[in-house]
């Protein structure tokens, strides 16, 4: 854009208003065009940012109100900052929409393994609709995943400066890209031929759809895809991570960069266990017992003793095998159930650690409380060594007065163990003391270390301040002085020059 001549210079504020009506329009046509269409490169920014949009025929876009003007490294980084922001909306819509279709793929098995017994007849095509849809909302989930690393390949690059694509494409990200393909890909496709009733109609629990051209190894192939589609729910953690506000916070992500931290789910986690840690494991909980009750029914479906195939028997197990407890009344025969079984109670542990570790982070005193507490309880006990010893001088005075000279002695022996036993409830006490204060001392103050710490070294600090200003005062004292020795001794020079003549 052709720099603005000098009588345009001495134009007064229309130039300087329509400058910035020309950046206001730029910047508002940027955002609009980037929220309805695909994203502009750099090239287009800049062509974006010199439109004229006002009604002078030259319009200077400024950068801010001393009269800068926006050059071409300025207007990238306004590109590329825009760029970003765009991509991050891009990929937390992208989780959100992946994580509502893995859950709606979980909840579409869910429901047909559920209706299939009651609902389906021989040659019904209810079955193949189901398995259809759930193959659709696979597609769709890999898509959308395959789209997210798309997002997340192009917001390295713009971090990075605009480097080359095929250098973000490293054997790690590789590694994850295909891992997470194969884990969304599994689903059920057993049922896409004719569908037939489990033989055993006689049993209380529901059995499986299960093909009637296929044996036993269809149906356990059916029961473990069905049961590792619930690895999809490693999308939970990418979602929270995305959406929690200490990604999106700037102080966060400023203070953590100074800080050298990576802010990660576990980093998240930390957060919201510290933040509500009761909310949290509560809902980890309640999800953890509903889903491994239902894989437990699945799993012990297809056994001969189907008394833990219902629910409500399943979630019966799987609470007491939670909690540890395991009376024996139920117990899994298959060995996918017993596998179930087995990693509940590994969470059942873990779980309980936490809970232990949260009641006792929650009754725990804090700092200012235990202060508090430890000054009474020193007060009290300085009190009880006061008594105690006050005890002791009465105990001797009354033995002195008690001697067996004076009376009997069996008083003189009572109050000499009286004199005993205050002896000791005072040594006693003092030891209590000696130990609460050793606790005490134990419990370092680290900020108020560091605050002492910090104002004696400012103290050093002004203190060695006010000896380099003395030692520059001495030193110009000395100068001057040394000066009038100097002049005094050329002043006396001259007037014994003056006086004596011969003298020179």
């Amino acid at each position: 854009m052709p720099s603005p001549t000098r009588e345009d210079g001495a134009a007064p504020a229309e130039s300087r208003a329509a400058d910035d009506r020309g950046l206001e329009c730029a910047l508002e046509m940027e955002l609009t065009n980037r929220s309805l269409s695909s994203k502009m490169d750099c090239v287009s920014c800049d062509e974006l940012i010199n439109r004229n949009c006002a009604d002078s025929p030259e319009v200077s876009v400024p950068l801010s109100p001393l009269g800068k003007r926006v050059t071409h490294m300025e207007g990238d980084d306004l590109c590329r900052l825009i760029d970003r922001k765009f991509l991050i909306e891009d990929k937390k819509r992208l989780c959100a929409l992946a994580l509502g279709t893995a859950f709606v793929g979980i909840l579409l098995m869910i429901i047909h393994a559920e209706i299939c017994p009651y609902v389906y007849e021989p040659g019904s095509k209810v079955s193949l609709v189901i398995n259809c849809s759930i193959s659709l909302s696979t597609g769709c989930l890999l898509i959308l995943i395959i789209a997210f690393h798309y997002k997340d390949i192009r917001l390295f690059i713009i971090d990075h400066k605009e480097v080359d694509w095929r250098i973000a494409i490293t054997s790690h990200r590789v590694l994850v890209i295909t891992l997470e393909l194969l884990v969304c890909a599994i689903h059920p496709v057993g049922s896409y031929w004719e569908v037939a009733l489990y033989a055993n109609s006689s049993s209380s629990a529901a059995p499986l759809c299960i093909s009637s051209h296929h044996d036993k190894a269809l149906l356990d192939m059916e029961l473990l895809l069905s049961m590792l589609m619930f690895l999809r729910l490693y999308l939970v953690h990418r979602a929270i991570l995305l959406h929690s506000k200490v990604l999106l916070s700037a102080s966060y992500r400023s203070i953590g960069s100074l800080n050298n931290i990576n802010f990660t789910f576990r980093f998240v986690l930390k957060v919201l266990m510290n933040k509500h840690p009761a909310r949290v494991l509560l809902v980890f909980i309640l999800l953890f017992w509903l889903t491994a009750s239902w894989m437990l029914t699945l799993c012990e479906r297809r056994s001969e003793s189907l008394t833990t195939g219902q629910m409500d028997t399943a979630l019966w197990l799987i609470a007491i095998t939670f909690l540890t407890v395991g009376y024996g009344d139920v117990a899994p025969t298959t060995s996918c159930g017993k596998g179930v079984c087995l990693f509940t109670g590994v969470m059942g542990v873990a779980c309980t650690a936490m809970l232990v570790a949260i009641v006792t982070e929650k009754l725990a005193l804090n700092k200012g409380e235990k202060h508090v507490h430890f000054f009474m309880m020193d007060n009290q006990i300085s009190k009880r060594i006061r008594h105690a010893a006050a005890n002791v001088l009465r105990e001797c005075w009354l033995l002195h007065r008690a001697s067996p000279a004076k009376g009997s002695r069996d008083e003189h022996r009572r109050h000499q163990r009286c004199l005993l036993e205050a002896i000791r409830v005072f040594r006693h006490l003092r030891l209590k003391q000696r130990k609460l204060r050793d606790y005490v001392s134990e419990m370092v103050d680290l900020p108020k270390m560091q605050m002492i710490m910090c104002d004696l070294s400012a103290n050093w600090n002004n203190s060695y301040r006010e000896l380099e200003q003395r030692i520059l005062f001495m030193e110009q004292k000395l100068d001057e002085l040394t000066r009038c020795f100097q002049q005094t001794s050329e002043l006396l020079f001259e007037v014994l020059r003056h006086r004596n003549p011969e003298i020179r």
